[in-house]
């Protein structure tokens, strides 16, 4: 059946993608498809997105019998109290599913009209060693590119064969702009592209390496998964949506401004084009990101099943102030215009936004790979410089613990990697605190104790998971920093 299609303000059929984006979850239909539809809005004819979904056929299967128009509803408030501000968002034209039509997605990037390829298919899309590190050769998907390089099955393998066409035929290569948590994004993603097409051809991995732009960005929305409350809440209100998508008023896309081949002008839409996004992207990694690790990790571990239940836990809300100002902002240097300690309060009141149900279960997923970039820079930081990383070693040891179980329903935190590699190159015995504490903090990323510091830190860190195993996280987390002075103090002089 067909649903009737929200009006939007522009006509869609006389609009060309000129941008794909792959990963068209519910963060891109909720943020650089918003900025495509403002930007469409002003009558512009660039910017309309199609998408490229790797794997599931979920958006497409959900969004086509509505002619992949959708709804944004941005909420905020409490209880009785919300904001509501719901638009119809028209930007996204279609999605295909790499999976199912290889030859089609290949088709759409080898496209000459398409001058942007934007992504967020989150750290572990990358198949790298590690967030942001070499192409890992011994991925399945890789392993299948590097043997069947015209039939593609990761990211970086779909992107070098478009790129291998598009120079094939003499069309000038696209641009790829990362929207991932992943420092230096832009790079990271120049990284496992060319060492692919080295592997493939090194006259191939020249070309990408002369002609094809890889800018960084920073993006930041709040964008929790569609439940079936948020689709009958818009039935009342006598809107069909098979998919809508629920988000924060805030908003944010700081992007380098380098696209040889053209791009759509976002700046109507409140894009900020920059030189240089890195003092952004690292501020926002470190103080966003890390605390909503934080406080995903510390509530499961006393109950929260939300985010914004956990910030309202006057324990859990003064440690991670005491791990954002007592241990993160020291390490960052603020971009323009910033104010760090201001920043880090307006990020923790977003977090209490209770009129989004951001789960700490979903918040948890994946940490093997966000928290290499999300905390353990801090970490280096703080050890180089001598100074304390209390808060810090609670986040790890939670994170540790989480892992270690139970196994429950409303306790399961699921990671990509780990249950790839847990059947290979991951030997963890779940059950004991050591083992699994020695071998999550030695994979790529993390800290393997070749200094005297980091050996301490890994030893803090593991009597604070036998503590957390045994239930003290409360008790832990009130502990004033002073008194956690003094226990690092003993485990250093254990150390030597």
């Amino acid at each position: 059946m067909t649903t009737p299609t929200p009006f939007v303000a522009y006509d869609r059929r006389a609009l060309q993608p000129t941008v794909v984006h792959i990963g068209p979850g519910v963060f891109h239909r909720a943020h650089q498809a918003v900025y495509g539809d403002a930007v469409l809005r002003t009558g512009s004819q660039t910017g309309a997105v199609y998408g490229i979904s790797l794997r599931s056929a979920a958006v497409r299967d959900s969004l086509a019998p509505q002619g992949f128009v959708y709804h944004v509803v941005e909420r905020a408030g409490d209880g009785d109290d919300v904001h509501e501000v719901v638009r119809p968002v028209g930007a996204l034209l279609g999605v295909d599913v790499a999976a199912q039509s290889t030859p089609t997605a290949v088709a759409r990037l080898a496209d000459e009209a398409v001058t942007v390829v934007t992504i967020t298919v989150t750290e572990h899309g990358y198949c790298s060693v590690g967030p942001g590190g070499a192409l890992d050769l011994d991925r399945p998907e890789i392993v299948h590119d590097l043997h069947a390089p015209h039939s593609p099955s990761s990211l970086p393998g779909l992107l070098v064969e478009a790129l291998a066409r598009r120079r094939a035929s003499g069309t000038d290569p696209f641009t790829v702009a990362s929207c991932d948590n992943l420092p230096s994004n832009g790079p990271a993603t120049a990284r496992v592209v060319r060492e692919l097409a080295e592997c493939r051809d090194p006259s191939l991995a020249a070309w990408v390496d002369g002609n094809v732009a890889f800018p960084s960005s920073m993006v930041d929305r709040m964008v929790p998964a569609t439940t079936a409350d948020d689709r009958e809440h818009l039935r009342s209100k006598g809107l069909v949506d098979a998919w809508p998508v629920v988000t924060e008023p805030f908003t944010q896309w700081v992007l380098e401004d380098t696209f040889p081949t053209g791009r759509p002008p976002w700046e109507r839409a409140g894009v900020e084009l920059v030189n240089d996004v890195a003092v952004q992207e690292q501020a926002k990694l470190r103080i966003l990101n890390a605390a909503h690790s934080a406080l995903a990790y510390w509530g499961l571990l006393t109950g929260h099943e939300s985010v914004a239940d956990a910030v309202a836990d006057p324990v859990l809300l003064e440690a991670t102030r005491q791990l954002l100002s007592g241990e993160v902002l020291a390490t960052l240097d603020a971009p323009p215009g910033w104010d760090l300690a201001v920043y880090a309060e307006q990020v923790l009141a977003r977090f209490g936004n209770r009129a989004l149900g951001y789960t700490t279960a979903k918040i948890a997923g994946d940490g093997s790979q966000k928290l290499p970039v999300r905390l353990v820079p801090t970490v280096r930081a703080r050890l180089a410089a001598g100074a304390p990383t209390v808060r810090c070693a609670q986040v790890l040891a939670a994170w540790v613990t989480c892992m270690l179980g139970p196994r429950s329903a409303s306790f399961a935190v699921d990671d990509a990697v780990l249950a790839t590699q847990s059947s290979s190159r991951l030997a963890v015995d779940w059950t004991a605190p050591e083992g699994a504490t020695a071998a999550l903090l030695d994979l790529p990323g993390f800290l393997p104790g070749l200094a005297p510091a980091e050996s301490a830190f890994r030893v803090e860190v593991l009597e604070l998971v036998r503590r957390f195993w045994r239930g003290d996280v409360r008790a832990l987390l009130r502990s004033p920093l002073d008194a956690w002075s003094a226990q690092r103090a003993t485990v250093d002089g254990r150390v030597r």
